[in-house]
């Protein structure tokens, strides 16, 4: 019986898998190679039906960047006023698209842009999904069905005067500024947290070290602004780098040569997008360069592979102040995040500024694709853009996340162990160096030559042989006096 009970509710469950099946409707399309069935509710069309055929690669979608869709709905909008402006879009046509273009703009329909991310093409089959959802959602609220391109069409309006080999650099553009500005938000407080942390341990001295070696005295608070310092570095560097891509072809069309554009417009929708967007653009002095080479890409890639390299240093040099904790350096505590062992009872691991530090291995990788990329475009257009931005948009996400993960759960969170800071420079030989202008050179190559023979510390000797006064030693231990510490030189440091 109970067989026989399983079985009928197989039945009852394939029965009405095929009734949901066959209530799926569709609408029929038709392109440059034939007829293609579409969801009827859906708002893209035949071409990108098919790229989602095509390419199913990699799982990672066009809409798992929305600041890419938000970069598409201002660049249809802004072409279409300037055809507006240019004579060759009548104001009718306008009033219908710019609805449509606003909700992507808006964040709306993020749901239809469903290609993937790698794809060949250079891009066309991205535009058309942006033209495709845009048609059909103007054909909708115009009182019309999906599909009536001979009202409004995806390639004669949406795409008027335009080409992906224009527009689609220009979104990726776009996105990228969008999304830098989340990334200098986040860099900026990065810098901000290690200010705090100098100015809050500018007093105490430790041992700095060069080769993993004991060198010369400073302070904890000078290493820790000396990391805000790198960081800020690299922040004048991704503001200069961004300049690099606000430089568009937009006009260029096909190579460059402006084909099918009417007198004016290049100008027109510059002036629209930045208007728009907010971003200081400007078209290249030469769109045939500016379609053909990637240059901005690289150069943009290349300052966040800057960026990673400091941040890499700096988890990594964290980590070894950290170290131990019994039997390392042990000079700071990082915050405890996880367990660290599913075997050693008590062990905690530096994991964030592991993470950060392999976040910055993954940035360094998507720079050499850019650079493979950008290298191997041929002649009059580079194919391999949609990878180019995959890599950048990736690496922006990642280290944007990186680094607020890096402030929030480690450094806002770091203490000092400033009793094994004052043991290290008890004992360490490195102090010599300090005291040579008051002991002189030939008594600290004693000092230290007794030192490593008898395992004692400079101070600890120097005592022993009162060769300074506890009052001189005190002075001389003083941050002012000990590394010349000038505190104006850090007093703005926010």
């Amino acid at each position: 019986m109970k067989t026989k009970k399983f079985f009928i509710s197989i039945a009852v469950f394939l029965m009405f898998l095929s009734a949901s099946v066959m209530a799926q409707k569709y609408r029929t399309e038709e392109d440059l190679l034939g007829k293609i069935k579409v969801p009827a509710d859906a708002y893209y069309g035949a071409q990108a039906a098919r790229a989602m055929e095509n390419f199913k690669i990699s799982g990672q979608y066009t809409n798992d960047y929305p600041d890419f869709l938000k970069a598409w709905g201002m660049i249809k909008l802004a072409a279409a006023r300037a055809n507006t402006q240019a004579g060759k879009m009548k104001p009718e046509m306008l009033k219908k698209l710019e609805p449509a273009c606003q909700e992507l703009i808006d964040g709306k329909l993020l749901d239809q842009f469903k290609t993937d991310l790698y794809q060949g093409g250079a891009g066309t089959s991205t535009n058309m999904n942006a033209n495709e959802i845009i048609a059909n959602r103007a054909l909708e609220l115009a009182g019309y069905k999906k599909g009536e391109y001979d009202k409004i069409s995806p390639n004669d309006a949406v795409n008027m005067s335009q080409s992906t080999n224009d527009t689609y650099p220009t979104a990726l553009k776009l996105t990228m500024l969008m999304q830098n500005e989340e990334m200098k938000v986040q860099l900026k407080e990065l810098i901000s947290s290690f200010n705090k942390l100098g100015h809050k341990y500018l007093d105490v001295l430790k041992m700095g070290r060069t080769e993993l070696q004991d060198a010369v005295p400073m302070t904890v608070g000078q290493e820790f602004f000396t990391y805000a310092s790198m960081l800020s570095w690299e922040l004048e560097n991704i503001e200069q780098a961004e300049k690099a891509i606000m430089v568009l072809n937009m006009g260029g069309t096909a190579i460059g040569t402006g084909l099918n554009t009417p007198e004016g417009y290049d100008k027109y929708v510059i002036e629209e997008l930045r208007k728009i967007s907010n971003f200081d653009l400007k078209n290249a002095d030469d769109r045939l360069a500016a379609t053909s080479s990637l240059h901005g890409f690289v150069v943009y890639s290349s300052a966040l592979k800057t960026l990673a390299t400091t941040l890499s240093k700096i988890s990594n040099d964290l980590i070894i102040m950290s170290s131990g904790p019994r039997n390392g350096i042990f000079e700071i505590n990082l915050p405890p995040r996880q367990p660290g062992s599913s075997i050693m009872p008590g062990k905690v691991n530096p994991v964030i500024p592991e993470l950060v530090a392999l976040i910055s291995y993954r940035v360094l990788g998507n720079d050499v694709t850019v650079n493979i990329a950008a290298s191997d475009g041929d002649l009059q257009l580079n194919a391999y853009e949609p990878v180019v931005g995959l890599s950048i948009f990736e690496s922006q996400k990642i280290l944007a996340n990186g680094m607020k993960a890096f402030r929030e759960q480690c450094v806002d969170g770091i203490t000092i162990n400033e009793d094994v800071d004052k043991h290290n420079l008890e004992r360490t030989i490195g102090i010599v160096t300090a005291l040579n202008p008051v002991l002189g050179h030939h008594v600290g190559d004693e000092l230290a030559k007794e030192a490593k023979e008898t395992g004692k510390g400079i101070l600890e000797l120097v005592r022993e042989k009162k060769l300074l006064t506890e009052d001189q030693i005190k002075k001389l231990l003083d941050p002012a006096n000990m590394v010349g510490l000038d505190k104006s030189k850090y007093e703005n440091r926010k």
